[in-house]
């Protein structure tokens, strides 16, 4: 309840301040020879501009453009009130008052296109700096994770081994050759005379070139002669 009676209060003295300011403007646009429904339009044209100048900032921001305007508009509903309340002879009024009034629609044409159309500056998007890279030590970084070895898959079981055959029985020796007696004493004999001759023992390679036999004869008669 308390708010909506503040709202309406609000409206209330804005509704009054319009109207004195309305009233105060057409007075002086009739002082200075607007008549009729011209000088109910000088007020209407002076508070739209004022409107439209304050919508801008509000909507758009602070920009030059509608400081200006707004500027312009206020300077003129202000100057309304002030001139009449007696600061200028509006059954005389001077010459510069009746070349503001005529002017007046002209400037405030061209403020209320400007405030329509020019586009809203904005402000260009600040250029992100790279943000510095941390150094971090080496110690600090994570270890690898270890790549898991695959386990080397096992051989299949072969069967057992059959069991070896027995060696083959190496042969026996040949019996050995028997050897005549005569021949042992006719070996016995050279050899004597080769040790005579020289003082050494025949060995087999002299006593079977002596004796003419083959080597494996000529072992078994030095093996008899030993």
């Amino acid at each position: 309840m308390t708010r909506s009676l503040r709202v309406d209060a609000v409206l209330v003295q804005a509704v009054i301040a319009g109207a004195l300011s309305f009233a105060h403007l057409h007075d002086l646009a009739a002082a200075a020879g607007q008549t009729g429904w011209k000088a109910w339009a000088y007020p209407v044209s002076v508070d739209l501009l004022l409107v439209a100048a304050w919508r801008r900032l509000r909507n758009d921001g602070p920009s030059r453009l509608a400081w200006c305007w707004f500027l312009i508009a206020l300077v003129a509903s202000l100057g309304a009130n002030v001139a009449t309340a007696g600061f200028l002879d509006l059954q005389h009024p001077p010459a510069w008052l009746r070349f503001g009034i005529a002017g007046w629609p002209a400037l405030a044409f061209l403020g209320g296109t400007l405030l329509a159309h020019s586009p809203a500056a904005t402000d260009p998007a600040p250029e992100s700096k790279p943000q510095p890279v941390e150094h971090v030590p080496a110690e600090s970084q994570a270890a690898p994770e270890p790549v898991p070895v695959a386990e080397p898959e096992t051989a299949p079981e072969l069967p057992p081994a059959a069991p070896a055959a027995p060696a083959a029985p190496e042969p026996n020796p040949a019996p050995a050759q028997p050897i005549p007696a005569a021949l042992v004493d006719h070996a016995r004999k050279v050899a004597d005379d080769h040790h005579a001759r020289t003082g050494t023992p025949i060995d087999t390679d002299t006593l079977r070139t002596r004796l003419g036999v083959p080597a494996p004869m000529a072992d078994a008669i030095a093996a008899q002669l030993a």
